[in-house]
Formats: C-alpha cells, structure tokens, sequence
C-alpha cells in the first residue's frame, strides 16, 4: 500500500466577475469619449481646411425626415443630420466636463486641504470664501462673467468651475482634519518634515479618492449646467450643443419631430446615469470605509 502524499490537484483560477453596471458604464463612457474625441478631430480638420462640418450641412430637400435608413436619427428644421449634431454636441459636453472639472476640484482640494491642515484663521478665511460663494445664485454668476468675457464656452467654463468647487472643499476639509490626527502624520511631524511636504507628500495621496469620485459626480453635473445655460441662450451660441438641440427640438413637437428631442434626452440620460454608476463603484474600491458603513 503506497501512503506516499498524493500531490493535491491545482486550484481553479477564480473567474473575474464583472457586473452588468460595471459593464454598461464602461460601454456608455467608452462611446461617449470615442465620439466627442471623434468629433472635435472632426471640427479641428474642417476648420484648418476652411469648409463647413458635416453637421452644418444643410439639406432642404430631407427637412423634418424621420429616422431611417438614409438617416439613422432623423433630420432637423433645416435638413441637418440629428445624428452627427449629437456626436457634435457631445464633443461640447466632454469640453466642459473636462475642464470645469480640472478648474473645480483642483481649486476645491487645495483650499481644503489648507484649511484642514492649518486650521485657526486659514480655516475661518477658507470657511467665508464657501459660504460667499454659496450665497450667489449660479444664474447672476454665469450672467456677470457672460457680460465681462462674452457668451461661449470660455465662460461657461469660468462659471461652472468657480461656483462648484465648494462641495470638494468641504470634503476634503473635513477628510484632512481627521488624517492629520493619524501616526503617520505624528511620526512626520516628529522628524521635523515641513509642514508643505506633509501636507502634499503624505496627506493629500491618502483624499485623492474624494477627487475621483468628485469627477464622476462633476462632469455630468457640469454638462446639465451647460445645456441649461444653452437652453436659455447664454452658453454655447456658435456650436451644435445639446442645449441648443433641446431648445430647437422642443418647438417641433407640435409638428409632430419627437426624434431629436428624443435623441439628445436619451445622450443625456445615458451619460449621467453611467458616471453615477462609476462614481458609487469608485466610492466602493477606494473607500471601503463609506462602503462598509453604507451597508449597515
């Protein structure tokens, strides 16, 4: 009889598992980008040959055509594509997302990385700016800088990225103050590091998950802001935007063209339900603590 040990059979690979949502947002965020960068490719190329984008071209003949064959989501009041107009407009969106957001929470993180940290007469200066910039209506604040830099996209940027950059600070604030009380943070302090590379070297790398999950919650809140701003004609004027869309396509529906007002609702919704998405799986991943806690 052999009672030699038998060599135990290998463990199976444990498969990835990737949730439906986690599919759907990579999916949504994936064509969305692949479209806007398509697009703003599109615009760079036609304007250094001087000729018009594809999406301006007009066609009288195909006015008010329903989706089809010829064209996949119909055509507007003036026989323009309602499908290259979205892919346009979609190309405004991620502008604004993108950069609202590099000015907002940037802006937000230090402010309240240095008022949490420093505290004292830093936090009460930090502590005012919030609340004067929360007491000033969006609206009037979008309108003032319209009038000083004109309507477009450079103030939509301006007014969107100052008046959002609240929120992160508070977060981080509150986040910095309770690392700063953490050993690590003593230990540093206890071999004389200065204060900036404690702050920037050991702090901030432990709250840069708040300025992710802030960007997933951002961008599609900046892009509702710019087509609200489009909407009532003091965003983008020039530019095939969603707002612009919505606001032309809802003057249709008494003649019976539902589909471009369909079809920038529907680029809408998608878009900001697949960053929600992202950012509670991002929450989930970086901050098991909220995660746990949201369980209970």
């Amino acid at each position: 009889m052999d009672d030699s040990p038998q060599a135990s059979p290998p463990l199976p690979r444990r498969k990835r598992h990737f949730p439906p949502t986690a599919v759907f947002c990579a999916v949504v965020l994936a064509a969305f980008a692949a479209t806007a960068l398509w697009a703003g490719a599109t615009q760079a190329w036609y304007a250094w040959r001087d000729q018009p984008a594809p999406w301006n071209a007009q066609d009288f003949a195909h006015r008010y055509a329903p989706p089809g064959p010829g064209h996949v989501l119909g055509t507007d009041g003036l026989g323009r594509s309602v499908a290259l107009r979205l892919a346009a407009g979609s190309w405004i969106a991620f502008q604004v997302g993108v950069v609202s957001s590099a000015i907002a929470i940037p802006l937000g993180m230090l402010l309240g990385a240095l008022a949490g940290y420093f505290g004292g007469k830093t936090d009460d200066f930090v502590n005012w700016l919030c609340a004067t910039f929360s007491a000033i209506p969006g609206l009037l604040f979008v309108l003032v800088l319209a009038a000083i830099v004109g309507k477009g996209l450079f103030g939509v940027f301006l007014a969107i990225g100052l008046t959002t950059w609240i929120g992160v600070c508070r977060l981080v604030r509150a986040e910095v103050v309770r690392q700063k009380a953490f050993g690590y943070v003593l230990a540093a302090q206890a071999l004389g590091f200065s204060d900036a590379r404690i702050l920037f070297r050991h702090i901030l790398p432990n709250v840069m998950h708040l300025g992710l999950v802030t960007f997933t919650l951002r961008f599609p809140a900046s892009i509702g802001t710019e087509v609200f701003l489009s909407f009532l004609g003091i965003g983008v004027q020039d530019l095939p935007s969603w707002g612009l869309m919505i606001s032309s396509g809802r003057l249709r529906l008494w003649q019976g063209a539902w589909w471009e007002l369909a079809s920038v609702t529907a680029a809408i919704f998608l878009v900001v339900l697949a960053f929600h998405l992202a950012g509670d799986r991002l929450r989930d991943r970086l901050d098991p603590r909220a995660a746990s806690l949201a369980r209970k």
